[in-house]
């Protein structure tokens, strides 16, 4: 059974589209928060990465024994009080409300970014699953955090490292304030 009071160890997720930064980043927060990262594609079973592979965008009956398995490592990181932070795209309120099920005071990190330099970065990866081409069913797909949702916006053109130090001090204010953050609007 998931706990619903706070855990000494934080749980973030970082999301967004594809292209944003999410490994970086999530890379970057967890060694400043001394946590375990995971990263989300890792989740998805082989029929999904297939479709992805051949240009098809994901449908939520796809994106769902993913979304069970990143909830069901956030709930193990939570029952042992490990923390952590997992990328994930949770483009949509109910993905993220499936996650928060595991752990409902997980904390996202929505790195806002703008179609040509996803798309930019997404078409340079190399040995990446996933095409430039599913980059605009992501932000069709997409709905930004809402207010009351604990989490916050951070551009994500910036610097990693200042991506990473902007996210350390809201996700800090909001542990201080011991409270939902009003996702602010990308700077």
């Amino acid at each position: 059974m998931t706990r619903s009071a706070s855990i000494s160890q934080p749980i973030a997720v970082v999301m967004g589209v594809a292209g944003s930064g999410k490994t970086t980043i999530g890379h970057l927060l967890a060694e400043r928060l001394g946590v375990v990262y995971a990263e989300a594609d890792s989740f998805h079973p082989p029929a999904n990465v297939a479709k992805m592979m051949a240009g098809q965008a994901l449908d939520d009956d796809d994106r769902r024994p993913w979304l069970a398995a990143i909830a069901a490592w956030i709930r193990d990181q939570v029952n042992t009080d490990k923390g952590g932070v997992v990328s994930c795209s949770a483009l949509r309120f109910q993905y993220r409300d499936r996650l928060r099920e595991a752990y409902p005071d997980a904390w996202f990190l929505h790195l806002d970014i703008d179609r040509a330099l996803a798309v930019e970065r997404v078409a340079s990866r190399h040995g990446h699953f996933m095409p430039a081409s599913l980059v605009d069913s992501q932000l069709q797909t997409l709905e930004p955090l809402l207010p009351g949702e604990r989490g916050t916006v951070v551009d994500a053109s910036a610097a990693p490292e200042e991506i990473t130090r902007t996210a350390l001090r809201r996700f800090n204010e909001y542990r201080a304030a011991g409270r939902p953050e009003e996702p602010p609007a990308a700077p």
